[in-house]
C-alpha cells in the first residue's frame, strides 16, 4: 500500500499520514485498504467500483492513495493515457511522491516517451528514504531510457514584447578638437512586439546495442512588428552516437543558416563532441566540444573566421522537486579583422522546482566576459580613438508555468528577464526587459 511501504512517499508525507489517522474515518481508510486487497488479486473491477463508490475524506493521505490505486488499475489495464492523467494529477498537487513519479516514468516508457521518462526518473532517484533495490532499479531504468531514445519532437511558440530590440544605449555622442565640439545622436532603444517560433527533433537510428545514428535539426525564428529585426536561425546535426549505462558520447557533423531582417546573414558548419555522464543518482555532467566555420554573407571581408567552444554542464538533484544546473561556456572567435576576432568567458547557474498546486519555476542569472583582439576607432572620451573593446554581460531570468493549464501536452509559460551590457566602448552599452509568453512542451 502506498501509505505503507518505505520510500513510496516523502518523509513529510508520511509523518502526515501519522498525525492524521484519527481524524480518517475507518469507513474511507477500510475502503482503500479493501480496494487495495482487490488490486493485489488482479480484481480491478471491484477494487475500480469501491475506489469510485467511496465516502468522500478531506484527508490528503487517503485521496492520494484513492488516486494511485485508480492510476495502477488502468495501468495494469493498459490504458496508459489514462493512467499517466491522475499520476499527473496527484504530482500537480503533491511535487514530492517520489513513488507517483516512478511510475509515470514507468507509462511513459511504455509509451515508448523516453525523454519524458528519463526526466522524472532523475526528479524521483533524488527524492528521500528510497531502499537501495528501488534506486538500483531506477539506475537501471535510467540506462534503459538512455538506450532506447529513439525519437523526440518539440515545438514551441509565444509572443516577447522587448523594450529595446535594438540593443541602443541612446544619447549622443561628441568630438571636441580645434575647431570645437561635434556631437551627434546615438540611436535610441526601440520598443517591438515579437512572435517567437521554434520547431525542432531528433532520431536514432539503432545500429547496435549500443551504437546509434543520431540526426537532429532546429529551426527558429523571431517576427516583430518591425520586421528589420526578424532572426531566422536553421540548424541540424548527424553522427554516431555511443551509449553505456553511465553515459553516452555523441559525435556530429553540423550545419547551421541564419538570416536577419530576411536577409542573408552568415553559414556555419563543423562538427561537435557531446558527452554526459551521471556520477550518482543525484549528480551528473556534461560536456560539449564544437569547431565551426564561419562564413557571413555580408561581412565576409571583416569576419569570416572559426569559433572553438567549450561547454561543460553539472545537473544536480536536491530532491525529487529541485535541481540545480550549472553551465560554463568558453569560445574562441577568430576573424578576418582583429577588432571582431574574441575569447568569450561566461557561466549560469540555473534554480528549478516543481512546486504544489502545478506551478513550476525556474531561475537562471547569467554572466559572461568578452575581450576583443583587435582595437577599433570609436569615439570615447570627446576623442576619436582605437580602443580594444571590453564587455560584461548580465541577464537574469525566471520561467513560470503551471500544469494544471495544459494544452494538449503543452504549458504556458511566462519569462521576465533583464540583460545589461557593460562595456568599456559607452556606445555599445545596453539593458532590456523582456517578457516572453510561450507555450512548451510538458515532461
Amino acid at each position: 500500500m502506498l501509505l505503507i511501504l518505505p520510500g513510496i512517499v516523502s518523509a513529510e508525507s508520511s509523518a502526515k499520514v501519522q498525525e492524521d489517522k484519527t481524524e480518517i474515518t475507518m469507513s474511507a481508510l477500510d475502503a482503500v485498504k479493501l480496494a487495495g486487497r482487490f488490486v493485489d488479486f488482479g480484481d480491478y473491477s471491484q477494487a475500480q467500483a469501491i475506489l469510485i463508490n467511496m465516502p468522500q475524506t478531506n484527508n490528503l493521505p487517503v485521496e492520494i492513495e484513492r488516486w494511485y490505486l485508480l492510476a495502477q488499475i488502468e495501468q495494469k489495464k493498459g490504458n496508459i493515457d489514462e493512467a499517466i492523467r491522475i499520476y499527473r494529477k496527484i504530482l500537480d498537487d503533491q511535487p514530492d511522491l517520489v513513488k507517483i513519479r516512478y511510475e509515470l516514468a514507468i507509462c511513459y516508457m511504455m509509451k515508448g516517451q523516453w525523454y519524458r521518462a528519463d526526466y522524472n526518473l532523475r526528479l524521483a532517484m533524488a527524492g528521500k528514504d528510497i531502499p537501495d533495490e528501488i534506486k538500483q532499479r531506477m539506475m537501471y531504468l535510467r540506462y534503459v531510457a538512455r538506450k532506447n531514445k529513439n525519437w523526440n519532437v518539440w515545438f514551441n511558440f509565444g509572443a516577447a514584447p522587448d523594450n529595446n530590440v535594438n540593443q541602443a544605449s541612446g544619447g549622443n555622442e561628441c568630438i571636441t578638437n580645434e575647431w570645437g565640439t561635434f556631437c551627434r545622436n546615438l540611436p535610441e532603444p526601440e520598443k517591438a512586439i515579437g512572435t517567437n517560433f521554434m520547431l525542432g527533433g531528433n532520431y536514432e537510428f539503432k545500429l547496435s546495442d549500443n551504437w546509434r545514428w543520431k540526426s537532429d535539426a532546429t529551426i527558429y525564428t523571431n517576427i516583430y512588428d518591425k520586421h528589420k529585426y526578424d532572426d531566422l536561425y536553421l540548424a541540424s546535426s548527424t553522427g554516431p552516437r555511443y551509449v553505456w549505462e553511465k553515459g553516452d558520447i555523441w559525435l556530429a557533423a553540423i550545419v547551421n543558416r541564419r538570416w536577419y531582417g530576411w536577409d542573408r546573414y552568415s553559414w556555419a558548419y563543423g562538427g561537435k563532441l557531446d558527452m554526459n555522464y551521471d556520477w550518482s543518482r543525484k549528480l551528473s555532467s556534461g560536456l560539449t566540444l564544437r569547431v565551426m566555420d564561419n562564413l557571413y554573407d555580408e561581412y565576409g571581408d571583416w569576419m569570416d573566421g572559426q569559433t572553438y567552444t567549450a561547454m561543460p554542464h553539472i545537473t544536480y538533484s536536491l530532491d525529487s522537486t529541485k535541481y540545480f544546473i550549472l553551465r560554463g561556456n568558453i569560445e574562441r572567435e577568430t576573424a578576418k579583422v582583429d577588432a571582431y576576432a574574441n575569447r568569450k568567458y561566461g557561466g549560469s547557474i540555473g534554480f528549478g522546482a516543481e512546486l504544489p498546486y502545478g506551478f513550476r519555476v525556474y531561475l537562471e542569472p547569467y554572466f559572461s566576459w568578452v575581450n576583443y583582439d583587435g582595437a577599433r576607432w570609436v569615439v570615447k572620451d570627446n576623442t576619436y580613438q582605437p580602443v580594444k573593446e571590453k564587455d560584461f554581460l548580465q541577464r537574469y531570468a525566471i520561467s513560470l508555468s503551471n500544469n494544471k493549464l495544459e494544452v494538449n501536452g503543452f504549458v504556458p509559460t511566462i519569462t521576465f528577464s533583464y540583460t545589461k551590457k557593460d562595456s568599456n566602448i559607452p556606445a555599445r552599452e545596453y539593458e532590456k526587459w523582456t517578457t516572453e509568453f510561450s507555450f512548451q512542451q510538458r515532461f
